[in-house]
């Protein structure tokens, strides 16, 4: 264990964290996600809730903040609805200061995204539609402006 880090990131998930770079996405998947069959990297964090997972990673990741850096799976038939699951995403997100929307990606373009994301983190969220896509953003130097080399 680190002084300052949520112990559920673990050296696999800090490692995959810490590799990705600007733009890079990683996917926090449920329990009934196929994340071994469309994984580049797997990790592992089953008996944990996406919503634990999310508030642990977004602690520590930049999230984008030059696009749209959230991307969950639509509701199939209902692309308006929002799940619990997204809405108690959205607590999370807005919580640790990001301020864009969740996208909702239709399930198959959801599915296709996660297959090309640097890591696909594998929960043990139960209930459907705990799925999330995170963009990786930048750690600015302090003062600098966004788009501006300090």
């Amino acid at each position: 264990m680190l002084i300052g880090l949520d112990p559920l990131l673990g050296p696999d998930l800090l490692a995959a964290l810490r590799a990705m770079g600007h733009g890079d996405e990683i996917a926090l998947v449920d329990a009934n996600f196929p994340a071994a069959a469309r994984a580049r990297r797997l990790v592992r964090c089953d008996g944990h809730t996406l919503i634990r997972m999310l508030s642990a990673i977004v602690g520590v990741l930049p999230l984008d903040d030059f696009d749209d850096a959230v991307f969950s799976m639509a509701v199939v038939g209902d692309s308006d609805r929002m799940p619990e699951t997204v809405a108690d995403m959205a607590d999370v997100l807005h919580g640790s200061g990001y301020d864009r929307p969740i996208v909702p990606l239709e399930r198959h373009a959801f599915y296709d995204r996660a297959a090309e994301c640097f890591a696909i983190v594998a929960t043990g969220e139960t209930r459907l539609y705990g799925n999330v896509i995170l963009r990786k953003g930048v750690i600015r130097t302090p003062g600098a402006a966004k788009g501006v080399d300090a």
